[in-house]
């Protein structure tokens, strides 16, 4: 299925447009807000191919995609006139209740999760320099180190700038004016007064000096603040020296206040988030690091990984290194390990093929494909991967390994664990890797195969066919008979939605071609989705691209949720006005879980009539 006819079923099936509050990603799911969850048809989503699978937590309806995602967001962005809730700082309006655990795990991922690929490009870039320095490659006082280390260090350096573009997103603050208090906290006087044996006052207050370049905290509450500021003064202030003034009394009241107040406090939380961390890690960093390499993938199931992130980096900001990094890089490895033992000993082509791509992707540190798509559901092998995960997370820590710079826990983090404990985060990834693929080829799983073959050996009698074998679709359009391979559109002529057959209507009346409910009505009309009393799931779709028509020539009858008889009107449309204004109205009939029936058997005609058989599915 191409990306623009996956971008439209998804949407499809989370209810439509009109049910969408906002949507962004991440790097592998796609990060939807819904009016109502129960619109969603997560069933169908998930059997959606190139849907892994659906992830509900946060708040949040979340279709995992994989490594193509942001190719289907983009699909999304222009065939609908929603808009990028990252960029455009559009939030869920509901007044669904996620709990203070999931607003938080909210915050934390809306604000990080645009920056991570920075991040961890430029922590690998700043681990490989410093590999290449202590090699002697190249000399620190060379032009070379300078312009790589300012490539490598500028995102750290300037964390506050690009956290305060993401906080402003989220809290609906105005960009620039983040922007601006960011930049406040780094100008380059006020790092210079950092390390200056003086005193400063503001209005008399004296000022605590600290030094905010890569801190996290401090500006986070800054723009938290400003964002509150900003929408008073918006309400007192006349409009026609708004865009002025609520600029300037929110930098003259923010900026002061957060070398007062927030940014000290911000410090003080950084520093004793780091400290905790630390204390917990000396108690004993066997236990420690067994434990991260456990469960790190179990936080991710459930979302709660991202409130690690501010840990890491305030780790990095203060210490100048963090050891929960190379842990979790184990917790990463195990997965790709077990993933890989499946692609091994599987004998499921679809699951070889899925485990191949999926391990690929977890080496280099993308791992929801490989746990939604693979590890969990078949159970085994992900508890494998926590075991010896939480082993290469045991050696890693024992060793005192350290990440000099932030990255997404992976092989191509390596670089950045260079220096202390090197040696042992090397050793107890390769455990964990080869552990896993070990203990999957060894102690196995539940292999699909097994039950496809027990299927496939299961005599079929055509004769005394009774109706548990099969069940009947019948025409819901008057017109003539082609084969899909006859539609001007990849993702039904190839079967890539499932099987079926399309009708030429000579009128436009659509009727339901089975007993059952409503599942999907596209806001458009063009496209209705039924599930049959007997769990056929059919999508009938008038024409090709007639969503352009946005409506035009289409008399919805039914709405989703509606129970409906065989026969019965679903709609009707102005067949000679949508091929007036160009578009293609031969209709397909689809079957999309037909790879959950043995067979579907098509009307052998040149002609379908309303309420005639027109498919037979054979179980």
């Amino acid at each position: 299925m191409s990306n623009k006819d996956l971008s439209k079923q998804i949407i499809a099936l989370v209810g439509g447009e009109s049910n969408v509050n906002s949507v962004f990603h991440c790097a592998t799911r796609l990060r939807f807000k819904l009016k109502d969850n129960g619109k969603a048809n997560k069933a169908a989503l998930e059997k959606t191919p190139g849907v892994i699978t659906v992830v509900e937590n946060s708040g949040q309806f979340q279709v995992v995609i994989g490594n193509n995602v942001s190719q289907v967001f983009d699909q999304i962005m222009k065939e609908t006139s929603l808009q990028d809730a990252e960029r455009s700082g559009k939030d869920d309006d509901s007044s669904e209740s996620t709990g203070v655990l999931g607003k938080a795990v909210d915050i934390i991922s809306s604000i990080f999760s645009p920056i991570l690929g920075a991040l961890a490009g430029a922590g690998v870039l700043k681990g490989l320099l410093a590999l290449i320095l202590s090699l002697k490659w190249i000399s620190a006082t060379s032009g070379t180190y300078l312009i790589l280390n300012a490539a490598s260090d500028s995102v750290f350096y300037f964390l506050p700038i690009f956290l305060a573009v993401t906080a402003a997103r989220k809290f609906k603050a105005n960009q620039f004016v983040s922007i601006a208090i960011a930049g406040a906290l780094i100008y380059p006087s006020v790092i210079a007064a950092v390390g200056s044996t003086g005193t400063l006052s503001f209005v008399g207050i004296p000022i605590v000096l600290v030094n905010y370049s890569s801190s996290v905290i401090p500006i986070i509450l800054a723009v938290w603040v400003q964002s509150y500021v900003e929408k008073g003064f918006r309400s007192i202030i006349h409009e026609s020296v708004r865009n002025i003034l609520v600029p300037m009394f929110a930098l003259l009241i923010v900026i002061p206040l957060t070398f007062l107040a927030f940014g000290p406090v911000g410090s003080l939380i950084s520093e004793g988030l780091a400290s905790g961390y630390t204390w917990l890690y000396n108690l004993s960093p066997l236990v420690a690091g067994a434990i991260a390499g456990a469960f790190w993938q179990v936080f991710v199931i459930f979302g709660v990984h991202w409130g690690f992130v501010p840990i890491m980096l305030s780790n990095i900001a203060t210490l100048g290194y963090d050891t929960m990094l190379p842990i979790l890089a184990a917790a990463v490895l195990s997965q790709a390990g077990a993933v890989f033992g499946v692609f091994l000993k599987s004998k499921n082509t679809q699951l070889k093929a899925l485990s191949g791509s999926s391990t690929l992707a977890a080496v280099f540190g993308i791992t929801e494909p490989t746990i939604y798509g693979v590890t969990l559901k078949l159970k085994k092998p992900f508890i494998y991967a926590c075991i010896s995960g939480a082993i290469g997370g045991a050696i890693i820590a024992a060793g005192g390994a350290r990440a000099i710079a932030f990255s997404l826990p992976g092989l191509l983090a390596l670089p950045t664990y260079f220096g202390t404990g090197f040696a042992w985060a090397a050793i107890g990834i390769v455990v964990a890797f080869v552990l896993a693929v070990i203990l999957v080829f060894v102690l196995g799983f539940d292999d699909p195969e097994a039950a496809a073959t027990e299927n496939a050996s299961r005599p079929f009698v055509n004769q005394e066919m009774t109706q548990i074998d099969k069940e009947l679709i019948f025409s819901p359009l008057t017109g003539a008979l082609l084969p899909l391979e006859s539609l001007p559109d990849e993702a039904f002529a190839t079967g890539a939605m499932g099987k079926g057959i399309v009708i030429e209507p000579s009128s436009g009346v659509l009727t339901s071609p089975v007993n059952g409910t409503v599942t999907t009505v596209f806001p458009t009309g063009h496209a209705i989705g039924i599930t049959s009393e007997g769990g056929a799931e059919l999508l009938i779709h008038i024409g090709v691209n007639t969503v352009k028509l946005k409506g035009k020539h289409f008399h919805k009858k039914v709405q989703e949720g509606d129970k409906v008889e065989k026969g019965q009107l679903l709609l009707e449309f102005d067949v000679d006005a949508i091929r007036a204004a160009g578009f293609v109205t031969a209709t397909p009939v689809i079957v999309t879980n037909s790879a959950g029936y043995l067979d579907v058997l098509k009307n052998t005609g040149t002609e379908a009539r309303n309420g005639e058989l027109l498919l037979t599915l054979i179980h």
